[in-house]
């Protein structure tokens, strides 16, 4: 099970927001490099990084810092953040970016996710987004009129191994994850699921893990790290200590 830190990166820096809201946004560090090297030294074996203005902008707006975490950091890095056409998807990869995440683009347009599992296999994710069990789009700000089970099963048949299952109504909150829409989201598909939104504790990580569901690859961390409501070295012992014995 990976335990996965989230680098949120806006203007420049490191943030958190609340619901994906930018009027309710911490600074948690004015350099997001130096964080990202802080999770690799600290043990993480893959980061999840978001460029936050891209999500509003429709096309990704911190490259430059991208690039010198590829530079500093040696363990996998996954992207998400207005990655929106097959140009950008290649770009980010040849950028050393082991996957990226597509968000409002697998919504609208799925010839785009379809060609770029053929092109890029695993390397693609897509992120589901998760609103009253409709698909939230456009950084959050709207809401699709699809159920969130429904896309997930369109978009296995058209070449996705695994999503991102963000609970945005907890994100960021520190609210704990919705435990019974996690598990009956991993009962109803199956690809292989990284669950990240409202994760507070390490009973919270816990409470996940002991789902049972082999579909469920990771958890996603963001506020819960930084505000010192989890320890990092402490999540990573009981995911692995759970995995370990089972």
């Amino acid at each position: 099970m990976l335990i996965i830190p989230a680098v949120d990166i806006r203007n420049g820096k490191c943030v958190r927001l609340v619901k994906g809201k930018v009027d309710q946004e911490t600074v948690y560090s004015e350099d997001p490099v130096q964080v990202a090297c802080s999770w690799s030294e600290a043990g993480a074996s893959l980061l999840h990084l978001v460029d936050l203005d891209g999500a509003f902008a429709g096309m990704p707006k911190n490259i430059e810092i991208i690039k010198k975490i590829r530079e500093r950091v040696s363990i996998p890095l996954q992207l998400g953040g207005g990655i929106r056409d097959l140009e950008t998807i290649s770009e980010i990869l040849s950028l050393g970016v082991e996957r990226v995440i597509l968000g409002t683009a697998a919504v609208y347009n799925r010839k785009l996710v379809k060609d770029a599992c053929s092109l890029f296999g695993e390397r693609v994710l897509v992120g589901i987004d998760s609103r009253d069990r409709k698909v939230a789009v456009h950084g959050w700000e709207k809401v699709a009129q699809k159920d969130i089970i429904d896309f997930a099963e369109e978009l296995e048949d058209i070449g996705v191994k695994r999503v991102i299952f963000t609970d945005t109504d907890r994100d960021g909150t520190l609210s704990g994850p919705n435990i019974e829409t996690v598990r009956d989201f991993l009962s109803k598909v199956s690809l292989n699921v990284i669950v990240s939104g409202g994760i507070s504790s390490i009973e919270d990580i816990r409470n996940l893990i002991n789902l049972g569901y082999s579909n469920l690859e990771g958890i996603i961390i963001g506020r819960a790290l930084y505000d010192g409501s989890i320890n990092f070295k402490e999540a990573l012992r009981l995911a692995g200590a759970l995995k370990d014995a089972g």
